[in-house]
């Protein structure tokens, strides 16, 4: 716990300072940049971004779709009069202050959307989680955030019951019908609740979210994000890059629990007043219908994603596409290229991270190369640097450093925060080299990195190479201690249906990944699974794959 509590430079409107006292002591954040951004610089001291976001979007298009899902639209206006009365309830009914923490607890539906944006306009702090996490994650992340109330989806309530007997925090768990076929608890609570409700006078950097990372590298860790930090996400990526308008129409697989989610599919499309499909199912097949029927125009999700709907595109009519970001693992160029030629649409490979709140290095579509990410988005820096300090030459593999509006602050993790946040950059955990255009180009996690025989081998490379095989459905790269090499390139494999795995298989393999790549990157092992260990957002667990090796 930090010392001298950070004091917002507005007025703090929360009568629960936990956030507040659990932030990372000033000295040890990351550098806030602006980078010639002058709407980054005119947020005033007191806002709050739910009232700014949606209460703008539904004074300016209320009769607007702002979401679709199953059979039922929801206009802006609707949203708003739904998400103040859920406000109303939190705070006449549950006692919520501001500063308090509300763990929501469901899928991607409107209710789900309409909760979040109460949080916010009721000064309290959203901590979202996914349908996926079961009792003893809940438990944790609880105990963490130290969460008294969470509204919940009746359709979730047996994992969230047993979180509440085994948690030390948990005291009341308000249950609402995500599905929107019926009436649950908070439902009947809001029936008879205003359709307006006055926006608690946050200080834009009073905390708003209390975002869990995925969970890729072991025990999620949760990262503090202020009202300003929300409004950032919107005036960089999504204006800069993404450039939507009120005629578009978003639709994605990112969890709305995660920041990827968060902004691609609540804040991005709201800002603009644009209409969100949201969707419990996405398969590669219900994706492709959706864009055909509802004329999706963007489109947000995963490489695996991209790459399932690559082969199966030719059936639908996607021409309504304009958009389409990738993101959570790098986007490999054979995926990029193959979805390229099926639909027209360059892919947009966003970096972004769950402690920089969303994306920070991209590029507009119209510009974007297969194999490479992009350059750091306006309102952001970035650099490559060695282990020393000093920047990379052009071409050389190196930490990547960025800085912006947005940047780390870990709950009450001071060692995390130390390794991220160093001499007022972030250092994201990315292996990339800069070009000398300025564009970055990946290599790999920076623990992903495979040190063969003194060779430097980016597992994500050899990846790429066997997914241009076309008996790979899947792959992922890691290093297999070897006594005489250090490690060795080891590869496991998700065949394509009906193919035979064996040695005559992996030996095909390792010749075609010789052929793409210089030789001594080849796997020298190779595994074949029936499936990777992903986490609920997608991203593959490698370290998993790598503590099985170490035994």
């Amino acid at each position: 716990m930090s010392a001298e509590p950070f004091q917002p430079t507005g007025r703090s409107a929360h009568v629960d300072s936990f956030a507040r006292d659990r932030l990372p002591p000033r000295d040890q954040w990351p550098t806030v940049s602006f980078d010639g951004l002058p709407e980054l610089r005119a947020y005033p001291g007191q806002i709050n971004c739910g009232a700014a976001l949606l209460d703008r979007a539904a004074e300016r298009f209320p009769d607007r779709p702002a979401y679709l899902y199953r059979d039922r639209v929801w206009s802006y206006a609707e949203l708003k009069a739904r998400a103040d009365r859920i406000a109303h309830v939190l705070v006449d009914d549950c006692g919520i202050r501001p500063g308090n923490r509300v763990l929501i607890r469901g899928a991607n539906t409107p209710m789900f959307v309409a909760i979040w944006f109460a949080v916010m306009k009721a000064g309290a702090i959203a901590v979202a989680t996914m349908p996926l996490l079961r009792a003893r994650e809940l438990v944790y992340i609880a105990g963490k955030a130290e969460v008294a109330l969470a509204l919940c989806d009746r359709r979730l309530e047996e994992d969230m019951a047993k979180a509440v007997a085994a948690s030390d925090h948990l005291q009341r768990v308000v249950h609402f019908a995500g599905d929107l076929a019926s009436e649950d608890e908070l439902e009947r609570a809001m029936a008879g609740k205003p359709e307006s409700f006055a926006a608690a006078d946050t200080a834009a950097d009073d905390v708003c979210l209390i975002a869990f990372t995925s969970g890729t590298t072991g025990q999620p860790k949760g990262c503090m994000h202020f009202h300003r930090d929300v409004m950032a996400i919107n005036d960089t990526f999504c204006r800069h890059v993404l450039r939507p308008d009120e005629t578009d129409v978003f639709t994605g697989s990112p969890p709305i629990a995660f920041t990827f989610g968060l902004g691609a599919l609540v804040t991005f499309p709201v800002s603009v007043g644009a209409a969100t499909l949201l969707s419990e199912q996405f398969t590669p097949e219900t994706t492709l219908q959706a864009i055909q029927d509802h004329r999706v125009t963007t489109l947000f999700s995963a490489p695996t994603a991209f790459r399932a709907m690559t082969a199966l595109a030719a059936d639908y009519d996607l021409s309504s596409l304009t958009r389409c970001v990738s993101a959570g693992e790098t986007l490999p160029g054979p995926v990029w290229e193959g979805w390229r030629k099926a639909t027209g649409v360059r892919i947009i490979d966003g970096l972004g991270s769950t402690e920089m709140l969303h994306i920070f290095i991209a590029e507009r579509p119209e510009n974007m190369r297969a194999g490479l990410t992009g350059r750091a988005i306006p309102g952001y820096e970035a650099r490559v640097v060695g282990e020393d300090g000093r920047d990379c030459a052009p071409g050389e593999i190196g930490l990547l450093a960025v800085r912006g509006p947005t940047g780390v602050r870990y709950l009450d993790n001071p060692e995390r925060q130390a390794d991220y946040a160093r001499g007022g950059w972030n250092f994201t955990g990315d292996s990339y080299a800069m070009e000398a255009d300025g564009w970055f180009r990946y290599a790999a996690r920076s623990d992903d990195m495979i040190i063969s025989s003194g060779y430097n081998i980016a597992g994500p490379e050899v990846e790429a190479a066997l997914l241009t095989h076309p008996d790979v459905a899947e792959c992922a790269v890691v290093g297999a201690p070897d006594e005489e090499r250090g490690q060795v390139v080891k590869a496991f494999v998700v065949l394509r249906r009906g193919v035979a795995n064996g040695p005559a298989t992996a030996k095909a393999l390792q010749d075609h990944v010789k052929a793409e790549i210089a030789p001594y990157k080849y796997p020298r092992q190779v595994a074949f699974v029936d499936e990777l260990p992903k986490t609920q957002t997608g991203k593959v667990q490698r370290f998993v794959l790598r503590e099985g090796e170490e035994g």
